[in-house]
């Protein structure tokens, strides 16, 4: 597992006998002095807009669940089980406007407006059906969540962008909104953040400035 995997899982398990080591449950906490692996930031946390549309051009190219898959995650954003949970009964139109009725992280339900692209991709998806869900794999049952992961892939594979994860295109969303000027509480809202510091940890306009600045206060220490 990667490093940020494992930093993640020993967390729930270190915050669950340190409650219990609190509240009474357990003598001791076993957690305490666990040794936790050091996670670096990554830069690389979504694909920039060039990279997205030879992404969303490669899925189309694959067939319809498949390109499906890519405008929910790359064109609205969607974490990858609330794409495989969407049902053809959620899809709806509010004041002229395409929307899909989601349920989104901590089971938040949320009606979210479609852009016409992804509309019209899952209406070539869906077809004829008029029930179900919206992303089926080749046996005709829902799609789950690794098959999303390999669809994206071998998506990412064949458009040549190598290793690509559904979450690096529900960034590169998020990237593209900062980095045409949407003010960060829309895009926050948007990517239904509930805290506006996780929507700027993909700011890269941020980013670079912070890591400008940090070199200018090195240099003037330094008096270089």
């Amino acid at each position: 597992m990667a490093a940020s995997t494992i930093d993640r899982r020993l967390s729930t398990v270190c915050g669950f006998y340190r409650f219990a080591h609190i509240d009474g449950r357990v003598a001791s906490n076993p957690a305490q002095y666990v040794r936790r692996p050091q996670v670096h930031p990554s830069e690389g946390r979504g694909l920039d807009r060039s990279e997205l549309g030879r992404f969303l051009f490669a899925a189309e190219r694959y067939d319809h669940d498949h390109a499906a898959l890519a405008v929910l995650l790359g064109l609205n954003g969607l974490r990858v089980s609330e794409a495989c949970a969407t049902n053809i009964e959620d899809l709806g139109v509010e004041r002229g406007h395409r929307t899909l009725r989601i349920l989104g992280k901590g089971n938040k339900p949320a009606v979210i407006p479609i852009v016409p692209r992804t509309a019209r991709t899952i209406d070539l998806a869906v077809s004829e059906r008029c029930e179900g869900p919206i992303l089926c794999r080749r046996d005709g049952q829902r799609l789950d969540r690794r098959t999303a992961h390999r669809w994206v892939r071998s998506i990412g594979k064949r458009a040549g962008l190598g290793l690509v994860h559904p979450h690096m295109l529900r960034a590169a969303f998020i990237m593209a909104a900062l980095d045409a000027g949407v003010p960060l509480r829309d895009v926050q809202i948007a990517a239904r953040h509930a805290d506006p510091r996780t929507t700027t940890v993909y700011d890269r306009r941020r980013q670079n400035f912070d890591r400008h600045a940090a070199y200018v206060v090195v240099a003037f220490v330094t008096g270089g």
